[in-house]
């Protein structure tokens, strides 16, 4: 064993075999997975029985309960079917509850159990945690919340989607059919800082009290900065999301709906002025929009689909309407930078979240 993996293992408090560190089997192993296609691309983790069975001691659901699916292809995850993939993903066997919690998340979700792994716009879940599970994982909800250097937020959200490629057979170019898809599309996953947030957390607002674990899962099509440091009111911070949110390249539908990412700094700079999450959310929707004119100028006017004809001052919301489900809010970042998010949502969004067993 090399000084670096021994002083690595000493650090970690553990000792490693010569034997159980083998490179060049390591690296036969992950090219024999690879060569079967059960890889997304990065290397992947063999999951034998015993690591799976390691893994379900971790819930208490039924090893054969199918808890994933797609009807349509009449193909179906069990419990070990996920457990399988969340250890090939990398995924520690204690992160297994979140993983299985995603599945049951998007099994209420409409786009996940009909089109959307398949669609066009490659839709990436957002996997979004609350409650005290964050620490105990080890699920990053501050600095690079979006970023790469966290296993839990990285492989929680990679185990869904072997899940999709091997499970149901949804692959690149065959069943998928993405024309560009979105990047990091199978490692969206982030933890709200509650502890930050001047509000309740997003959970609270979705179905699962304060202070308990819990999960949702939203299928997004891309995520835009919102860079502004330089605001004097809540009003002007507030015109800028919403230029965002108006921005008519990701317009297909009537309206839409988005996951407004703020910053703990910008969403201390709304409640210091009085605002909730749902005076947000109110002023954003009449605000947001374009007139009929506008779009079709665009070439994206209203007044051709069946919900037509418009005047040219129609006014046309970009957001749904002022409900947790068509604008969730949620506070996650670092206040290093008055930088927050706006997460493009994919078809609509149950505005459901579920507690973690």
């Amino acid at each position: 064993m090399s000084p670096d993996l021994e002083e690595q293992a000493a650090q970690a408090g553990t000792t490693v075999s010569e034997s159980r560190l083998d490179p060049t089997a390591s690296r036969a192993m992950a090219e024999y997975l690879f060569d079967r296609g059960w890889s997304d691309g990065l290397p992947v983790l063999p999951a034998t029985q015993e690591v799976v069975e390691e893994f379900l001691l971790h819930t208490d659901r039924d090893p054969d309960e199918i808890l994933a699916g797609l009807p349509q292809l009449d193909r179906h995850a069990t419990v070990r079917d996920i457990a399988l993939h969340a250890a090939m993903a990398g995924c520690r066997p204690e992160y297994l509850p979140v993983v299985l919690t995603a599945w049951e998340a998007l099994s209420h979700e409409r786009a996940a159990r009909g089109g959307g792994w398949q669609s066009t716009s490659g839709p990436a879940p957002l996997v979004i945690v609350n409650g005290p599970i964050r620490h105990r994982l080890g699920v990053n909800s501050t600095g690079g919340v979006f970023g790469p250097g966290f296993r839990a937020n990285m492989t929680i959200p990679r185990a869904l989607g072997l899940t999709v490629r091997n499970g149901f057979g949804v692959v690149p170019q065959q069943l998928e059919q993405a024309t560009q898809g979105v990047p990091g599309r199978w490692f969206h996953c982030v933890g709200e800082d509650e502890e930050s947030s001047p509000w309740a957390p997003h959970s609270a607002e979705t179905g699962v009290p304060a202070g308990q674990d819990a999960v949702s899962v939203v299928l997004t099509r891309t995520s835009e900065f919102i860079d502004n440091r330089s605001f004097h009111s809540a009003g002007e911070f507030l015109r800028d999301v919403a230029d965002t949110l108006q921005r008519m390249g990701p317009w297909i539908f009537r309206s839409s709906s988005a996951v407004l990412v703020l910053n703990p700094a910008h969403a201390q700079a709304l409640d210091d002025e009085g605002l909730s999450k749902q005076d947000v959310r109110r002023w954003l929707v009449e605000q947001a929009g374009h007139t009929e004119a506008d779009l079709a100028a665009a070439g994206k006017g209203l007044s051709d689909r069946p919900f037509g004809p418009f005047a040219p001052d129609h006014f046309h919301p970009a957001i749904t309407d002022a409900t947790p489900a068509s604008l969730p809010i949620l506070v996650a970042g670092s206040p290093n930078a008055a930088i927050s998010m706006v997460v493009r949502v994919f078809s609509t969004w149950s505005g459901q979240s579920f507690p973690v067993h």
